[in-house]
């Protein structure tokens, strides 16, 4: 029921999730409760993220770019010639905003935007406008026994027997709304999980029921997403389905399908999972008669991850993984089928061709600035909010717009910021179709303005797109329009300059470090 109090606030991020993993967005994994989101709400299908865990919820929070932020790649300090790799304090937070103008204020989940996390400091999610904190500070933990989960400022002793990091996350968000609905305080619930982020773990009973699903293959799948996609109106003849990855076979010639499945199957049961979750924050909302006058915006922080595990720097990465169960049982990392993921002693991922599944029907991955690493599926739902519900939304935004936009709803002034607030669009009005987005990310950049994109991957050629007829990336027009891309390219240059991307590989030590840190 609508009051006279500012409108609450829950933004949900997922972790790697793909463009069309959700139901509302093409997929076939079960995800009834965003599903039921998406149809009461605002779907957005050109909404974009900055490619990677980090420099996203950097730009999502302050609505600056992340370069600007200290977080140009990831958490590692790469000083004097690279990024801080910790958010600055001197770039305010959405979360400091809100808390200024009576706000209570939780992070539930996954912050990863600290360099130190081992000793308490100020670029803490408790210090930087969150009232509440549980979750992990690095970027990626162990689903059923996380060796670096947080309550506040304390790190908590490993889980026993029984324990699940995504409904752990879920369960403090529901305690912190009911907490919050018995009050008068408006609320912000940043509900940030670490699904479906590696390594794959789920409970048995919940990937068994997509086991049998996923032996379909994935050619099959994804011609059947874009069906369903264009059954939905997200997308038209302007994206067709991209060629299977290069470096994969045709499930027809897969030698391991079995094992293949399973790992999709982990994947889905992470997502549905994560649903759930959100079904139940939805609940206790509507429980304390709040749902109306809540804003729920949900996205993903990446495309799909095409990670193998152990990654090429594997050294590296083992010494920051668990050798050993907490019951001692040694830990068994990688991706092979002799390691069947999913239980609390594996420690996998779903590899590239599974990604190409996540991001159909666009090409590449998390990392690339090309449309399936960029892309995210976005839900927005404020019943009392005014907004075209059951409408889909295809003008651009980007992270840097989700912070002026939690600032109109919560009528807090304005804040300082890169982007703009989307809420008028979400009502229905008018467009700006000349706006100019920019990406950059180890090397990897891009600009969009109007249809025009200009994309390199790091180190090679500018290509040009135009995405009204070709979102899918696949009719390079750079060699017949030498005027645009000139042009494209120097205000791509002139913004990079002002924000202060750092050229890449800046490097030798830093590239080996920043290239395979994800995981922590």
């Amino acid at each position: 029921m609508p009051t006279d109090r500012p409108a609450n606030v829950v933004v949900v991020l997922a972790d790697d999730l793909g463009y069309s993993d959700l139901g509302a967005f093409g997929g076939e994994i079960r995800t009834p409760n965003l599903d039921a989101l998406a149809r009461d709400g605002v779907r957005m299908t050109s909404f974009y993220n900055t490619a990677r865990c980090s420099p996203s919820r950097a730009s999502l929070l302050t609505g600056r770019d992340p370069h600007e932020t200290g977080i140009g790649v990831l958490t590692d300090d790469e000083r004097p010639h690279g990024y801080p790799g910790s958010l600055s304090t001197a770039v305010p937070t959405v979360a400091e905003h809100l808390s200024a103008a009576g706000y209570r204020t939780c992070l539930s989940g996954k912050w990863h935007l600290s360099s130190d996390t081992a000793t308490p400091n100020d670029t803490w999610p408790t210090r930087r406008g969150f009232d509440e904190f549980y979750g992990i500070l690095a970027g990626a933990d162990d689903y059923f026994h996380p060796r670096g989960l947080f309550h506040g400022e304390q790190r908590q002793e490993i889980p026993g027997e029984g324990f699940y990091l995504t409904d752990a996350i879920s369960d403090h968000a529901v305690r912190f709304v009911e907490t919050c609905t018995r009050g008068s305080d408006p609320f912000f619930l940043y509900l940030a999980y670490t699904a479906p982020h590696w390594p794959l773990h789920a409970p048995e009973d919940v990937v068994r029921r997509y086991e049998r699903q996923y032996l379909a293959g994935w050619d099959t799948l994804r011609d059947g997403r874009l069906a369903r996609m264009r059954e939905l109106g997200l997308l038209g003849d302007e994206s067709p389905l991209t060629p299977r990855d290069a470096g994969e076979r045709p499930w027809n010639a897969v030698p391991d399908r079995e094992w293949e499945a399973r790992r999709m199957a982990v994947y889905a049961a992470q997502i549905e999972i994560m649903d759930a979750g959100i079904g139940r924050v939805v609940e206790a909302l509507r429980a304390a008669d709040a749902l109306d006058d809540t804003l729920i915006v949900f996205l993903s922080d990446n495309g799909g991850c095409a990670e193998e595990l152990p990654p090429p720097d594997a050294v590296h990465f083992r010494a920051r993984q668990p050798a050993h169960t907490p019951d001692g049982r040694p830990m068994r990392l990688g991706n092979e089928p002799s390691i069947v993921p999913g239980p609390a002693d594996t420690f996998a991922s779903y590899g590239r061709a599974w990604a190409n599944l996540s991001n159909s029907p666009f090409r590449l991955y998390k990392r690339w600035v090309h449309e399936g690493g960029i892309s995210t599926p976005l839900i927005a739902h404020w019943p009392a909010g005014g907004l075209a519900g059951g409408t889909v939304v295809s003008r651009p935004f980007q992270l840097t717009d989700i912070a002026p936009t939690l600032a109109e709803v919560a009528g807090t002034g304005p804040l300082e910021s890169r982007g703009e607030s989307m809420v008028d669009t979400w009502r229905g009005g008018p467009t700006d179709e000349d706006r100019t987005l920019y990406w950059e990310h180890i090397g990897n950049a891009a600009i969009r303005h109007g249809s025009l994109k200009l994309v390199r991957t790091a180190g090679g050629p500018w290509e040009l797109y135009d995405l009204d007829v070709d979102r899918s990336e696949l009719h390079d027009l750079a060699p017949g329009r030498p005027d645009d891309v000139e042009r494209l390219a120097a205000r791509w240059q002139a913004w990079a300059d002002r924000t202060g991307v750092i050229p890449w590989p800046y490097s030798p030590a830093a590239s080996r470090t920043t290239t395979n840190s994800e995981g922590r």
